[in-house]
């Protein structure tokens, strides 16, 4: 009962100030990160011009997979930092300003010849993705450090998820039309991520100005070696699972931004309906998001995302019957939307779970490394996802700036809007079947509890 108290007290110290200034961290990453990756290809091979979708595509694919192993460096260093305001929050302060500039830089590519814009973009993109890490990693241990309550960390991932599905929804929407009322040229692009910087940077300050760090390490004499946090990670089963699917689950978000420009321009013949499209697949998630926390008290983490994923399989039916139809789609993309919704919702709150489990297991708590190796598989699965589009699009001859596409080039969109999620919905049921934590998680948490009273 003791311990059980002890767990109700840090759930009871979450305000509602908290959940929301926590949850404004994702609406600013998203208002600069979902966008990046919804419109980066497209900008570069129709705004841009000149550069090809394949070697854009493995562009994207090699930034992210560097990207990835900075992940686990920044989760070191976080793991390391000590200062007044943290081990995480300090981190969103200092590179919140840094964040916003270099975001500005990956869309101020000068005229230069290929060789040039190519250097540029790999210089500048790389740079956006290691400050970008910077923050990011910090922000997702803030969950774990927060509270240790479950729920609780259920609900600070809820708002988190409703967040960035809001900031998702505002520049898919909004990107495309804010570059037009600006020329739509690459001074435009400009312009708009400008304005999405600021916003950007007022929303991070919001999030480190109205959470608290709570959750201590347990007193040890030194810190614990690099080598010996490794080996108790690849130690943790469920961590391995999560990984793999942030990996799915990820590809699975990045290519349904990615595509949705190039499926209404080429499919749909209308390039203003990829605001449709991007609403059509992010409002239903906020619908989910809201309906989220009394199913996951029913029936746990898991079930939930394997109830959502099914949903999700049943909205490619309508897409099959008819590609090409507006009404069609928008139905298919909010079944899809609404069951996607209990990943979106969940995801990051089973890595949170996953560090209790590696501490239960193993003696060794490191939030930092558990967490930003989890995040090495959401950097390399939305790398693949670009990457892939990039690939496919190549493959397919897809001419970048130009109104008439072969029709292959329409038959590997088709395949990447449709038949690609189903693939990758269905492993993620898969990887999910062997993921048990949300069965112990109780008993975890009251033997952790009991430790630290001796």
């Amino acid at each position: 009962m003791r311990a059980h108290s002890k767990v109700k007290k840090h759930q009871s110290k979450i305000t509602l100030k908290e959940n929301l200034g926590y949850g404004i961290g994702d609406f600013a990453s998203n208002l600069i990160y979902a966008s990046i990756s919804a419109f980066i290809t497209y900008f570069y091979t129709d705004i841009v011009g000149g550069i090809s979708a394949g070697i854009i595509g493995t562009i994207m694919f090699a930034s992210r997979l560097l990207d990835g192993f900075t992940d686990i460096g920044m989760g070191i260093i976080t793991d390391k930092t000590k200062s007044k305001y943290g081990k995480a929050r300090c981190w969103i302060f200092w590179l919140t300003i840094p964040f916003a500039l270099s975001t500005i830089l990956v869309f101020t590519v000068p005229d230069l010849n290929l060789i040039g814009k190519i250097i540029y973009i790999v210089v500048t993109y790389n740079l956006f993705n290691l400050i970008y890490t910077g923050i990011n990693v910090p922000y997702g241990v803030l969950n774990s450090l927060i509270t240790r309550h479950q729920f609780s960390r259920s609900m600070l991932n809820i708002y988190r998820m409703a967040c960035a599905v809001i900031g998702t929804v505002l520049v898919t929407g909004l990107t495309i039309p804010i570059t037009n009322l600006f020329g739509g040229s690459q001074r435009g692009w400009i312009i708009t991520y400008v304005f999405y910087s600021v916003i950007s940077m007022i929303a991070f300050f919001i999030t480190f100005k109205t959470t608290k760090e709570r959750v201590r390490q347990p007193k040890r004499k030194k810190d614990v070696p690099l080598r010996q946090g490794f080996k108790a990670l690849f130690r943790n089963k469920y961590w391995i699972i999560l990984v793999m699917f942030l990996v799915v689950s990820f590809t699975l978000i990045g290519l349904a931004s990615a595509i949705n420009v190039y499926y209404a321009h080429i499919i749909l013949k209308d390039s203003s309906l990829v605001g449709v499209l991007g609403v059509a697949l992010n409002i239903p998630q906020l619908l989910g998001l809201f309906l989220m926390p009394k199913l996951i008290a029913h029936v746990g983490k898991r079930n939930t995302m394997i109830i959502g994923i099914i949903i999700s399989l049943l909205g490619s039916i309508p897409m099959i019957i008819d590609p090409t139809s507006i009404t069609f789609i928008v139905i298919g993309l909010f079944v899809r939307g609404f069951g996607f919704a209990s990943v979106v919702g969940s995801q990051f709150a089973m890595i949170a779970d996953t560090i209790e489990y590696g501490e239960w297991k193993t003696g060794i708590r490191t939030e930092g490394l558990t967490y930003s190796a989890g995040s090495f598989g959401t950097k390399a699965g939305n790398g693949l996802a670009i990457a892939l589009v990039g690939w496919i699009l190549s493959l397919t001859h897809y001419s970048g700036g130009s109104s008439h596409q072969p029709d292959t080039a329409a038959v590997g969109i088709c395949f990447m809007f449709i038949y690609l999620p189903i693939i990758l919905s269905t492993i993620q049921v898969i990887l999910l079947l062997f993921y048990r934590v949300d069965k112990i998680y109780p008993r975890i948490i009251n033997d952790l509890l009991k430790r630290r009273e001796k």
